[in-house]
């Protein structure tokens, strides 16, 4: 029997057998190996393409279903997602994880060496992307017709190297050795224009009409990943796009003798899909930047053409039939590029064009400070896109008379809604056209939709109070439990089943567990066993030994001021200053373990982490306290790392100043595998409050509202640092060279920052965090209380899966529901 035929969901469990003759099939025919001179990596591939394979069948069965019902789809574009490691997942989607494991063990192979193998696909950064992967594992797994779009990145954000304390960034070469999970599909070949001029014209009904002339052309070519749902007969598509020199690419340069001069200009053309995110501090990675994210819009959008024009003729359809989520305003141009499509292409009317658009869209919104929002100056885009400029400024002009019949007379409120700003360089603010072009605009946690309301896009808001909506964010609890945390799920599913796999609500199950003394020490063995693990990992990459038996205190994620990795930082200086000042205090021995990347031309946050193993160096050879504090920083954070991290981790640092995150998810992993929670009332942290219980959580700090109100009566860092000894003991030591012994001056921006203007507020928040810390201490010292609380918080984390997020979205934005799919015989290939 073919291994592709057998499967769980089939009802049929492959042998053995058939799954090692596929095993070696692919070494021996696909790779042309065998045993003498197969490597790991080549039976990590062999492992890969007979997985596939699997895949491959219901993936074609899924396409076709979609056609055949002719359902509504759902387009989700993001600039990242952030994959993980595709083989271990694809195993525990597929269901067939322990056959492979028994399989390969007969034949003296590990699974786990083989997964190891595998390179993290470098197609994001940070939780952006990571919640773009979760929603794809999730519409995949609800059986949805949905489609990532993304960009093929060649060398991924970067791969984070420490050399003496510093970051240094590297290129992320993970296609160096192919990727097998990957299809190129050559016949998706869409042209994407940049430069160029604007020519108008009379059609023939005597209607002024556009084209784009002149232009500068490149090509998008299509490479597809399947995306398989749990245990289902779906495989979903995640295309990503690469940049390709069109076939006339400087030809004249060529046909002249100037070979390197044509050479030069295709390297430029496909730079397009080189990197994630070019530093856009100067001017040529800002154009670069623009011209990635048109990149990723304009093919995005041609491709969703060419998909409906397979079925329907009827234009004004397309909402009926396809739904277009914007996460983020990176693929805004999305919606210029529709109605350029429509008005230029298909000869549409403006009217028809627009109320077509704006069925379509749909705009996530992931953050809530001002200055993160997208403005692209107007003189890049005429130059790079000066249609879409153009049609920008139509839209603007229609909406600004919108809001002049709805708010007369008030100019002031035309000027803040205007798609065009014109404060400093005139500029196109890309979040109100996202707001303007689309019919539901979201937030990502109950507290950010209400500061979308209340202050950021008030003026939008009181005009379209039916737009805004909230969907709190979620995590898949496939990869983030089922299969980073394999120990703890396998204890889980002994005492509640396994339902909770595609139902997170059943955890609940789990709170009248959390008094049982026999399951209290079974989850303290899960936990124990997976922080020898991590610390394994630590003593192999950063050479220190740390204990199990010490809290793993936890802060992971992009090394921002505002998530504020320095309250932390000023935490592990006072506990150290508190143990050499009292050696013999009884309090519980930490692990303080930092991870994450650093913007490559972010100053601060640089200097953040240079002073993270600055403070290591000193404390972690220091004698008097070596057995009860280490400091470490753990480089190149990604999805791989993260999955060792979130099930060891006892407490987890989510500490950003109230009002500042719009959600976060890594929050809801660090719950979900145990772990307890230390933050501020922001983001999804509220949300968890309220789920695992006020008891079982450890909140500190200002909200919100005393945030906003505390900086509008003249918030003073001074008056905080000379009132609280230990916060003036600690900032001084990071300002006197007591971690910089050579270079006292080395930290001496921080401590400006701190003391100047201190944007975040650490010093108003740092007596609460230490007190807090200090009941952090109490209950880990109390080994079954600990367990009591950790129990909690995963059984609490039931509204936190992905899948219930998706389900909202489906059914109060996108208007889909799940397809069945069809089996279909291969005979039908042809």
């Amino acid at each position: 029997m073919n291994v592709s035929e057998t499967s769980p969901s089939n009802g049929v469990k492959p042998t053995s057998t058939d799954l090692q003759k596929s095993f070696l099939r692919h070494l021996q025919y696909t790779l042309v190996r065998d045993k003498y001179s197969a490597t790991k990596a080549d039976l990590y591939l062999a492992l890969a393409y007979a997985v596939r394979d699997v895949l491959v069948e219901r993936w074609l069965d899924t396409q076709q279903s979609y056609y055949n019902n002719d359902a509504k789809r759902v387009y989700y574009i993001s600039m990242e997602f952030l994959m993980g490691r595709a083989l271990g997942n694809s195993l525990i989607n597929l269901g067939i994880m322990d056959e492979w494991q028994s399989a390969l063990k007969e034949m003296g192979i590990d699974v786990e060496e083989l997964l190891a193998q595998e390179w993290d696909a470098g197609l994001g950064n940070g939780g952006l992307g990571r919640l773009a992967a979760c929603f794809l594992d999730s519409m995949a797994s609800m059986s949805l017709p949905a489609y990532g779009y993304g960009i093929r990145y060649e060398f991924g954000m970067f791969y984070q190297k420490i050399v003496d304390g510093n970051q240094y960034e590297a290129p992320d070469n993970w296609l160096r050795y192919g990727n097998p999970w990957e299809f190129d599909r050559q016949e998706h070949l869409h042209k994407i224009r940049y430069n160029g001029r604007v020519v108008s014209f009379s059609d023939e009904q005597g209607e002024t009409r556009y084209s784009w002339v002149d232009t500068t052309d490149v090509m998008a070519l299509a490479y597809d990943f399947p995306i398989p749902g749990y245990c289902n007969e779906t495989v979903n598509t995640l295309r990503l796009w690469s940049a390709k020199a069109s076939r006339g690419f400087a030809l004249d340069s060529f046909n002249q003798g100037n070979y390197m001069g044509s050479v030069e200009s295709k390297m430029r053309t496909e730079n397009i899909s080189k990197v994630l995110y070019p530093a856009d501090h100067v001017a040529e990675g800002k154009e670069l930047r623009l011209r990635q994210e048109y990149f990723l819009s304009s093919a995005t959008v041609q491709d969703i053409f060419y998909r409906f024009a397979k079925m329907h003729n009827d234009l004004k359809l397309l909402p009926e039939k396809v739904a277009i989520q914007l996460n983020d305003t990176h693929p805004a141009l999305a919606i210029p590029e529709l109605i350029r499509i429509l008005l230029d292409e298909k000869q549409l009317g403006w009217d028809t064009a627009w109320d077509i658009a704006t069925n379509t869209f749909a705009y996530t919104n992931h953050t809530v400070l001002p200055e993160a929002l997208e403005k692209w100056p107007v003189r890049i885009m005429e130059e790079i896109l000066p249609r879409h400029l153009q049609i920008i400024y139509q839209i603007n002009e229609c909406f600004m008379k919108q809001v002049a019949i709805r708010f007369p007379g008030d100019n002031d409120r035309l000027r803040r809604m205007s798609i065009i700003g014109d404060e400093g360089e005139k500029h196109v603010r890309m979040a109100n056209l996202a707001i303007v072009g689309s019919h539901s605009v979201n937030g990502v946690s109950a507290l950010h939709s209400q500061i979308l309301k209340d202050d950021l896009f008030h003026d939008f808001y009181e005009l379209w109070p039916e737009r805004f909506n909230n969907k709190t964010n979620g995590i898949t609890q496939r990869r983030w439990l089922k299969h980073a945390n394999r120990w703890l799920a396998d204890l889980i599913s002994s005492r509640i089943g396994d339902g909770w796999v595609t139902d997170l609500d059943q955890l609940k199950k789990l709170i009248p567990l959390a008094d049982d003394a026999e399951f209290q020490q079974q989850w303290i063995e899960v936990k124990r066993a997976n922080k020898r693990v991590l610390a394994d990992y630590i003593y192999k990459k950063n050479g220190v030994v740390v204990s199990p038996d010490s809290m793993f205190d936890c802060q992971t994620k992009r090394i921002h001021e505002y998530k504020r990795q320095l309250l932390n930082v000023l935490h592990v200086i006072t506990r150290y200053n508190r143990l050499k000042a009292n050696p013999g205090a009884n309090v519980a021995p930490r692990t303080a373990i930092f991870s994450g990347k650093a913007a490559p031309s972010y100053f601060m946050a640089k200097l953040i982490i240079k002073l993270i193993n600055s403070i290591g160096a000193i404390v972690n050879n220091d004698p008097a306290v070596n057995n009860r504090l280490k400091v470490l920083f753990l480089a190149n954070y990604n999805v791989w790392l993260a999955e060792m991290i979130f099930p060891a981790s006892d407490l987890s640092e989510q500490i950003s100043t109230a009002g500042t995150e719009a959600s976060g998810t890594g929050n809801m992993k660090y719950s979900l595998n145990g772990a307890l929670t230390i933050g501020t009332l922001d983001g999804a942290n509220i949300e968890i409050m309220e789920e695992v219980g006020r008891d079982n959580i450890f909140i500190f700090g200002l909200t919100a509202g005393q945030v906003t109100g505390l900086k509008n009566a003249g918030y003073k860092p001074l008056d905080y640092y000379y009132r609280n000894q230990e916060l003036k003991q600690a900032i001084d030591m990071i300002g006197n060279g007591s971690f910089s012994p050579g270079n006292p001056n080395l930290f001496k921006p921080i401590v400006d920052a701190l003391l100047g203007i201190d944007n975040y507020l650490l010093l108003a928040d740092y007596a609460s965090y230490i007190a807090t810390q200090n009941d952090v201490d109490k209950l880990y010292l109390q080994p079954h209380e600990w367990a009591r609380t950790s129990i909690l918080n995963t059984a609490g984390m039931g509204k936190f899966s992905s899948d219930r997020t998706i389900d909202e979205y489906a059914r109060e934005i996108w208007g889909i529901h799940p397809e069945k799919i069809s089996r279909h015989s291969r005979r039908d290939l042809f």
